[in-house]
């Protein structure tokens, strides 16, 4: 009888001339596995090539050092850095690397071969961790680089290991890049446990083999926490343009990040928001004014089952975010009952403009309402909604469902967006885009509440997830890259000159007050919104960096790169062109 060790150890080891796809759900432990590939290679005298495209190389050979990588001969572990120049991050200038671009799958190609002429034999072991960057890029051109490229890399008498996040892309595509591997190997989460599915394999036949679970990174940045308590204070903390921003601009970047995994991020931010206000709502109540939190103790029920008690915590809410303009929440008493509760929202800052897309929208940020009733009832009770209307079906406005425990429906609408509904709504926000800077059209406009939101909203759709989740922060780069990009071609295809382009989208992004830009040698934002109130040892403008380097790649065959953050502590955040 074959043990499951044995079975694990020789899918660890790729067969020369063979190609092997790891497909499987972003954290599903891919990157994991590909690492002790990797260290399985180096252990035979193999020498690698490790094409990174979510971690610069530094990283990567920190992550290799932790499983256990000692020294390395010469030309043992070489890179392909299609990480930094795609979004916009310093890249250290190191030997054993050569520079790429995600958006060039041509980039790539010469990479491979340039590093193959310097190691000098065959028998190489290449990892590409991952396809996912460079397919969001080039969905048309990814078959094509893997078959004429990868395979015939492997042909030659060498190992290929390239890994895809299942559910970014269309199933034809990826059933397209199945095609053409000679072993596949699923990864999927199942009760605590990662699992391989030995699809097919050239030494091993079809099987299910677990394998432990590893730890996430810890988060690598923080909330400045005097600002915040003065934004709370509502005492106005970006002094030059305002404490508001446009809303497009937050929603942009989070509609673009899902392009990376449109099936499970709804579900991760749903769950992020859930469980970051649930532990943090006490904190942030300290910010309040003296007499808000007066207020708060005397008002606020122990319990939020009774009808009479949530509509007590509603009026509450209501008139503690009335600045956030996240919306206007009316709290369904009629249609309410004991522990189970309505909720109607106006003038979503989630779901507006996006009507009639075919599916709810606002339940990601559901999870900061359910989370905020965790923190705030006196308890140790879960709870969660469900959203019964949306905007996005269609409806005039959303209505939510609030329950302690488990609620039906909740997996399956957080499950809903697929790719075909993520690119109509990306297609609706390019062309609202494209109709203001072209022909000066308004972005958006809400009835009741306008086109802005506060920096405390701001903070929840973009700066607090990216603290919690290395995916996240990963996620906006890949997204500011891939958006600055199409927003590029588009101003070219439309016939404007290069300066023009660059011009106007300065223009934009104090249009929504992202920050106050300008331009010379280098591109500064002064008050730039992703990066106010949050303090961090390294510059954190993920989504700004990857849009701005995006857009000039196309525009002026350039990239940028942040050199001074706020949230470092300089004055504004400062980005190189080079």
């Amino acid at each position: 009888m074959e043990k499951k060790g044995l079975s694990l150890a020789q899918i660890q080891e790729v067969p020369r001339g063979n190609l092997i796809l790891l497909i499987g759900p972003p954290g599903a432990g891919k990157s994991n596995f590909c690492y002790q590939i990797v260290l399985n290679g180096l252990a035979m005298d193999k020498p690698v090539i490790f094409i990174t495209t979510e971690h610069g190389p530094t990283e990567v050979i920190g992550l290799l050092r932790e499983k256990g990588m000692g020294d390395l001969v010469p030309r043992a572990l070489n890179f392909i850095d299609a990480f930094g120049e795609t979004v916009g991050m310093a890249s250290p200038e190191r030997p054993d690397t050569v520079g790429a671009n995600c958006e060039d799958l041509n980039s790539i190609s010469m990479a491979i071969t340039r590093l193959q002429q310097k190691i000098g034999r065959r028998d190489i072991l290449l990892c590409f961790d991952s396809l996912t960057s460079p397919y969001l890029f080039n969905k048309e051109e990814v078959f094509r680089f893997i078959r004429l490229s990868l395979a015939k890399f492997a042909a030659e008498g060498n190992s290929v290991v390239a890994l895809m996040d299942e559910g970014c892309g269309k199933k034809e595509d990826v059933g397209a890049m199945m095609s053409v591997a000679d072993g596949i190997l699923r990864m999927e989460i199942k009760e605590g446990s990662r699992v391989i599915n030995v699809v097919k394999h050239p030494r091993v036949k079809p099987k299910r083999i677990e394998i432990p679970i590893t730890q996430s990174p810890a988060i690598t940045y923080h909330f400045h926490k005097e600002m915040v308590k003065q934004h709370m204070q509502r005492t106005e903390v970006r002094t030059e343009i305002g404490d508001y921003v446009n809303l497009f601009w937050p929603n942009f970047a989070r509609w673009t990040a899902m392009l990376l995994d449109p099936k499970r991020f709804p579900t991760m931010i749903y769950n992020l928001n859930k469980q970051m206000l649930g532990s943090e709502i006490r904190e942030v109540m300290r910010f309040y004014p003296w007499h808000m939190r007066l207020l708060s103790k005397l008002f606020l029920p122990r319990k939020l089952s009774k009808v009479q008690d949530m509509k007590k915590l509603t009026s509450w809410m209501q008139r503690a975010l009335e600045g956030d303009r996240s919306g206007v929440y009316e709290y369904l008493e009629n249609a309410s009952k004991v522990d189970e509760h309505y909720m109607r929202v106006h003038d979503s800052d989630t779901c507006w403009g996006l009507e009639n897309v075919g599916v709810s929208l606002g339940l990601m940020d559901g999870g900061r309402s359910v989370g905020a009733l965790i923190g705030l009832e006196r308890g140790d009770r879960d709870w969660n909604t469900v959203e019964t209307k949306c905007i996005g079906l269609g409806d005039p406005y959303c209505e939510f469902k609030l329950v302690p425990g488990r609620i039906d429906g909740l997996r399956k609408s957080l499950e809903a967006i697929d790719n075909t509904i993520l690119e109509k709504i990306h297609s609706r926000l390019l062309d609202r885009l494209m109709g203001f800077i072209l022909h000066g059209k308004p972005l958006w406009e809400r009835p009741r509440l306008g086109s802005e939101i506060s920096l405390h909203e701001f903070a929840h759709i973009m700066v607090m997830p990216a603290m919690a989740s290395e995916k996240y922060r990963m996620a906006i780069r890949i997204g500011g890259a891939t958006g600055g990009k199409e927003v590029g071609e588009r101003l070219l295809d439309a016939g404007m000159r290069e300066d023009e382009a660059v011009r106007r989208i300065l223009n934009f992004l104090e249009y929504c007050k992202v920050g106050k830009p300008s331009m010379d040698e280098t591109i500064r934002i002064a008050q730039n919104c992703e990066s106010f109130m949050v303090s961090s040892e390294e510059p954190s403008c993920f989504f700004t960096t990857g849009f701005l380097n995006g857009f000039f790649s196309v525009v002026k065959n350039q990239h940028v790169r942040e050199i001074k953050c706020i949230a470092a502590g300089d004055p504004y955040c400062e980005w190189e062109i080079t």
